[in-house]
């Protein structure tokens, strides 16, 4: 299962937070800030495209992981606790 990272949430915060960032500097530049209380996010869209772009890189299947997991069942290794399984559906539901 791949999870879409990219949509258009994030690259809607990556342009806001630009165009914020561009604002204050202009006005920061040219003296005429206003006396209003402002919060400026920095870096922050930097960091959102980057995490996009590493998840996106990111295989859809973790083929070494499917590959143990499957060497443990054919050779009896992998055990299943019935009751932890059921106490924890039951706790997701509760």
């Amino acid at each position: 299962m791949r999870v879409g990272l990219y949509n258009s949430t994030a690259s809607e915060l990556s342009s806001e937070l630009s165009s914020q960032q561009v604002s204050a500097q202009n006005a920061a530049k040219s003296g005429n800030a206003s006396q209003e209380d402002r919060a400026t996010l920095t870096s922050d869209s930097t960091s959102v495209s980057s995490l996009v772009g590493k998840a996106l890189e990111s295989p859809e299947v973790r083929q070494d992981k499917v590959d143990n997991l499957r060497q443990a069942v054919e050779s009896g290794q992998y055990k299943l606790e019935p009751d932890k399984i059921a106490s924890s559906i039951l706790d997701n539901y509760a």
